[in-house]
């Protein structure tokens, strides 16, 4: 009988995974214990990304003596910054692998910044036009 059995289940393989699946059915305490396991789990991500960032310093915050003012983009990967450091700003060119100092200026206002192409644009199609410049 076992000789008969172990020959039909390697004849029809498909029987045999038919029956070990109708074993391994979940019942409703197996699907609520995975459940309950996964949103244990989910809970235990978020509560650990909070506290990080409750416990990370706040980025931007001025708890320093180093502020940066402004930055320009020179290339794909470099750039000129300027930073403040009490009364003095200093001018500094980053690029990978290196941060060069550049000159040491005393404090000092920022300079509005100049029109921006679009807008003169603008004001120049408006006279063109003949009526008159959009206010910025």
């Amino acid at each position: 009988m076992i000789r008969a059995a172990a020959l039909l289940g390697a004849a029809a393989p498909g029987f045999a995974v038919a029956a070990d699946a109708a074993d391994l059915a979940p019942d409703g305490a197996g699907l609520l214990r995975a459940t309950l396991g996964l949103a244990l789990v989910l809970a235990l991500i978020f509560a650990v990304g909070w506290v990080m960032r409750r416990l990370q310093p706040a980025r931007g915050a001025a708890h320093g003596p180093l502020r940066v003012v402004g930055t320009q983009a020179l290339g794909t990967r470099e750039r000129v910054v300027l930073l403040e450091i009490g009364d003095q700003w200093l001018v500094v060119g980053v690029a990978p692998g290196s941060v060069r100092g550049l000159a040491t200026l005393p404090r000092g206002e920022v300079p509005p910044a100049p029109p921006s192409v679009a807008s003169s644009f603008s004001s120049l199609l408006a006279r063109a036009r003949g009526g008159t410049p959009p206010s910025p």
